[in-house]
C-alpha cells in the first residue's frame, strides 16, 4: 500500500485481505485489487501437487516489506484501493465523492469545509451481486427517490449530507440529505431485497480496482445493499496442501526392499494393496523377510505410487491419499526443512487406568510432527452466497484475475507442528456398520443433498457421507479447543484436516480415519513446540481422555444435545459456539458437519467413544468413593 502506516500480513493476503477483501485500517476503507496488481517482484511458492490439482502454473507470494521503506512499498506491494468512494464529514456531515486523481502520498481524505479539517469516514451502505460485483450506491439518486416534487426529481448538481436524527432510532434515524433542493430519504428500507432495482439502479458489472480502460460487463444479477463490514461481502475459495515429500522408491541396493519384493507373496500384497486382504500378506511377508511391517508398507506403497505415475493430483482425493498415506507410514526425508515426523504412541500397560487402555484400543497410531508445510492458495471469491461449485444457486466464483484466465494463484506457505491421530480401522467399521449410527448419519446427509454447499462439502467427504467423518470433524474441533488450554497456542492459530473421505466402490483406496492438527498461523517458522510436547505420552492420552469429558455437557444444554437441525442449511447437530465451533480460519469446511452425539453418544445412538467415556466416568465415581 502507499502509506507505511497501512499494512498487512503476508498471510492475510491470502484470507481476509485476499483479491477483492475489504479492509478497514485506522478508519479508512479499502479493498484488495486483483493479480494484474501484483509487482513480478512477488516471490514464487512450490507446491505441484496443489498445482496440478488447481490446474496453474504456479504460485506467487506477496513479498516482504523491509521495516521502513515506503517506497519499496508502493513498487512492490500489492494494490489496495480506497472503497467506498462515497465519503462524509463526521462534523459539518458532508458526504464527498472521492476520485482517485485526488489521492495524495501520505495523506488521508479530509473535509475542506470545517476547520481542524477532520478525517472523512467511509459510507456504511455498499452494492453488492451474486455475480461477484461490488459498488457504490448512487446516492445521490436514492436521496431523490422519495421525492413527489417534480423540481426535486429534476434535480442534478446537489450537494448532499448524511445527517443522523435524534428523533429515531435505527435505520430510520439516518438521512440523505440533498443541499440544493432538499430532497431527503432515510435508510429504513436500504436492506430491503430488490429495493435498488426497483430505484433504477442496476449493476454496473465493475470491480472497484478497474479503470477506463476495462470494459463493464453486462450484468443481469440484482445487486443487494448490504453493510460494508457484513460477513456477505466477501466469500474466499481458498485451497490447501500439506508439503509431502516424494517417494525416493524402493533402492536395489537395499537388503531389506529387495528381501521384500523376492517373498512369493510380494506379487499378492502388490495387487491387493490398499485393500483388507492386504494386510494377511503384508503380515506373512514381514515375518518371511524378517523386517516389521510397517516395512512393508512402506515399500508397498512407494511401489504403488511409482506404478502409477500417470495418475493425476487432480483432486481433493488425490491430495488427501498422499498426505493419508506420509502420516500413515512415517518417514522423515534426510535434510528434509519442510516434513519431518515421527512415531510415538500413548504408552499405555496393564497398570493403567481402564479408561485410558479403552482409549488405547480406539487409537492405532500417533505420529508427531516436528516440521510440516502448509500452501494455501486464494482461487477467487464470490458474494452475497457463497460459491457452490457446480450449483448455480450459490454466488459466482470470480477469478483472482478478473481479465483473464488466472494463470498463478496468490499464496502463502506456513511452517509448523502438528499431531496426527488415527483410530482403529475394525473398531470404526464395526461402529459404522451399527443402525442406529447409519440411520443418524442418513438423516445428516439429507440436510447436506438440499444444502447449496453440497459441491463444496461433498469434496471433502467424497460421494457419500460416512458416520466416521462428521465423527472425525467433531473430534478435530474438540481437539483443538482442549489443545488452545494445554499447548500455548491460541485456537485460532490451529488448523485441522479430516482424513475420512469416502472413494467410489470400485477404487483400490485404503480407508481413512484420522485427524491432522496443526500450527498454521506463522509467517516462517510458526512453532513453539506445544503440539509436538502434547503428542507425547502421557500428555496425549490425558488431552483426549479431557476433550472426550467436556464434549458431555454444554452450557445450551438440552437445547444443542437434542438439536435436529443447527447453522446454516441445518448441516449441524449437537454443535454450537458453546461447545463445539471453532473460528473460521481453523476449519477446513466452515463449521459444517459436525455432532456431538457420534462421537460421546447419547441413549438412540452408540458413540464412537462411548466405552472410554464410560470407563472414565466409573473411575471418577470410585475416587469420589474412596475419598
Amino acid at each position: 500500500m502507499k502509506d507505511i502506516r497501512r499494512k498487512v500480513r503476508r498471510t492475510q493476503t491470502i484470507v481476509p485481505f485476499g483479491v477483492g477483501g475489504i479492509i478497514d485500517l485506522r478508519g479508512e476503507s479499502f479493498v484488495a485489487a486483483d493479480t494484474r496488481s501484483w509487482a513480478r517482484s512477488a516471490e514464487p511458492v512450490d507446491s505441484p501437487r496443489l498445482a496440478a490439482k488447481l490446474r496453474v502454473d504456479g504460485f506467487r507470494s506477496a513479498p516482504v516489506i523491509p521495516a521502513g521503506k515506503a517506497a519499496y512499498t508502493s513498487r512492490n506491494g500489492p494494490t489496495y484501493v480506497r472503497f467506498p468512494k462515497w465519503l462524509f464529514c463526521p462534523v459539518c456531515r458532508a458526504m464527498a465523492f472521492w476520485k482517485t486523481s485526488l489521492e495524495e502520498k501520505d495523506r488521508i481524505p479530509t473535509c475542506g469545509r470545517c476547520p481542524g479539517r477532520p478525517k472523512l469516514a467511509p459510507m456504511r451502505f455498499i452494492q453488492v451481486c451474486r455475480a461477484g460485483h461490488l459498488a457504490d450506491i448512487n446516492w445521490f439518486r436514492w436521496a431523490h427517490s422519495a421525492s413527489e416534487r417534480h423540481d426535486q426529481r429534476q434535480c442534478r448538481s446537489g450537494q448532499l449530507r448524511f445527517l443522523a436524527t435524534p428523533e429515531s432510532s435505527g435505520l430510520e434515524a439516518l438521512h440523505v440529505v440533498c443541499e440544493t433542493c432538499h430532497a431527503r430519504r432515510d435508510l429504513a428500507e436500504i436492506s430491503h431485497k430488490s429495493v435498488l432495482r426497483r430505484l433504477g439502479m442496476n449493476c454496473r458489472g465493475t470491480h472497484p480496482w478497474q479503470d477506463e480502460t476495462d470494459e463493464p460487463v453486462s450484468c443481469e444479477e440484482t445487486p443487494q445493499a448490504v453493510q460494508r463490514g457484513a460477513a456477505n461481502v466477501y466469500f474466499p475459495v481458498v485451497h490447501s496442501a500439506i508439503d509431502i515429500p516424494a517417494p525416493s522408491g524402493p533402492s536395489e541396493h537395499d537388503p531389506a526392499t529387495q528381501a521384500v519384493v523376492n517373498s512369493s507373496f510380494w506379487p499378492n500384497y502388490r495387487d491387493h494393496y490398499g485393500s483388507p486382504i492386504a494386510d494377511h500378506f503384508r503380515a506373512i511377508i514381514a515375518a518371511e523377510s524378517g523386517v516389521s511391517e510397517e516395512v512393508v508398507e512402506a515399500i508397498g506403497r512407494r511401489t504403488s505410487e511409482q506404478g502409477t505415475p500417470s495418475s493425476p493430483f487432480g483432486s481433493d482425493e488425490h491430495l488427501s491419499i498422499a498426505e493419508w498415506a506420509a502420516f500413515s507410514v512415517p518417514e522423515s526425508v534426510p535434510g528434509s526443512k519442510t516434513f519431518s515426523v515421527r512415531r510415538t504412541r500413548l504408552d499405555v500397560d496393564s497398570t493403567a487406568p481402564l479408561s485410558m487402555q479403552e482409549l488405547d484400543k480406539t487409537v492405532a497410531s500417533v505420529v508427531v510432527a516436528d516440521k510440516v508445510r502448509e500452501v494455501r492458495a486464494l482461487e477467487g471469491f464470490s458474494r452475497y452466497e457463497p460459491h457452490s461449485g457446480d450449483n448455480d444457486e450459490g454466488g459466482r466464483l470470480v477469478s483472482v484475475d478478473t481479465a483473464r484466465r488466472a494463470k498463478w494463484l496468490p499464496a502463502v506457505e506456513t511452517y509448523g507442528e502438528g499431531i496426527f491421530v488415527s483410530l482403529d480401522e475394525d473398531r470404526v467399521s464395526a461402529w459404522e456398520r451399527l443402525e442406529p449410527v447409519r440411520l443418524w448419519t442418513r438423516r445428516i446427509e439429507r440436510d447436506l443433498d438440499a444444502s447449496f454447499k453440497v459441491d463444496r462439502l461433498r469434496d471433502k467427504s467424497g460421494p457419500v457421507l460416512l458416520p466416521r467423518f462428521v465423527m472425525l470433524h467433531t473430534l478435530a474441533h474438540h481437539f483443538i479447543r482442549q489443545l488452545s488450554y494445554d499447548s500455548g497456542y491460541n485456537a485460532a492459530s490451529l488448523r485441522e484436516r479430516v482424513y475420512a473421505r469416502s472413494h467410489p466402490t470400485d477404487s483400490t483406496y485404503p480407508p481413512q480415519a484420522g485427524v491432522f492438527i496443526y500450527t498454521a498461523a506463522g509467517d516462517a517458522e510458526g512453532t513453539l513446540g506445544g503440539l509436538v510436547r502434547q503428542g507425547r505420552p502421557p500428555y496425549l492420552g490425558e488431552t483426549l481422555t479431557r476433550l472426550l469429558e467436556s464434549a458431555q455437557w454444554c452450557s445450551q444444554d438440552p437445547l444443542c444435545a437434542d438439536s435436529t437441525g443447527r447453522s446454516l442449511a441445518n448441516l449441524n447437530r449437537a454443535a454450537c459456539h458453546a461447545c463445539t465451533l471453532l473460528p473460521e480460519t481453523c476449519c477446513e469446511i466452515d463449521n459444517s458437519l459436525l455432532d456431538r452425539t457420534l462421537l460421546i453418544g447419547d441413549n438412540e445412538v452408540p458413540g464412537f467413544f462411548q466405552e472410554v467415556l464410560r470407563a472414565a466416568l466409573l473411575e471418577s465415581a470410585e475416587a469420589v468413593e474412596g475419598s
